[in-house]
């Protein structure tokens, strides 16, 4: 697999704190900075834990298969109507992130600040060689994000977790969702903070919000094959 560095605008996306300065507020330092809590409880509805067939690998030395030769245009991952949904008031045109290889991984985020609630979603798709590559790099994935569960019906397999981070008593929930499908990686995450109340959203929202939008992003992809 070719394994590439992240996009280089990720790691100095906007966080809410950037969106309080914007607004006139000050705090000393963003909550997505911040040591996870330790919540990781995905929807018990949604989401189950990890199945060993999940994350069986097939022999990459045989796989050949490639279903997915390009990643698809994230920012139409994810309908409009979802969008307003998920990140209200947002542009639901979204804004693609620079990629050191668009043909192999393209991302699209959405994020507004509404009254006083902050939302943020980042949909990522990323092009394995192989399967059997997909299937590693998914794995490895999901044992860097422990406490989740698998969630059912999503490509061939896909794991959701759920994490509460607190910085300067700013609380911040934030999702995550990997799937795979086929030679690809579709991978969502989505996170909100109330700046009045310094609560975060509830876990159920969270969660639900973020397998809603992994499901639109694998059926986009699925589609376009």
């Amino acid at each position: 697999m070719r394994h590439l560095p992240l996009p280089l605008a990720l790691t100095a996306r906007l966080s809410p704190v950037a969106v309080l300065a914007v607004a006139g507020w000050a705090l000393t330092s963003g909550p997505f900075a911040a040591t996870p809590a330790t919540e990781h409880q995905p929807d018990q509805e949604t989401a189950t834990q990890p199945s060993a067939a999940a994350s069986s690998s097939t022999d990459a030395s045989t796989d050949t298969s490639t279903t997915y030769a390009t990643a698809p245009a994230p920012c139409a991952g994810v309908p409009k109507a979802t969008v307003t949904s998920l990140v209200p008031g947002a542009k639901t045109a979204g804004k693609e992130i620079p990629s050191t290889d668009a043909k192999l991984r393209r991302t699209c985020s959405w994020n507004a600040l509404k009254g006083y609630d902050y939302r943020w979603l980042d949909v990522s798709y990323e092009i394995s060689d192989t399967d059997s590559a997909a299937q590693k790099e998914y794995d490895q994935r999901i044992s860097e994000k422990s406490g989740g569960g698998d969630v059912p019906g999503v490509g061939d397999s896909a794991y959701s977790v759920v994490n509460l981070t607190t910085e300067a008593k700013q609380q911040t929930r934030e999702g995550v969702v990997i799937a795979r499908v086929n030679n690809a990686l579709v991978m969502v995450t989505y996170n909100g903070s109330d700046f009045e109340t310094k609560k975060a959203p509830a876990t159920d929202e969270i969660n639900k919000g973020a397998i809603k939008a992994a499901k639109a992003a694998v059926a986009t992809l699925q589609d376009g094959a």
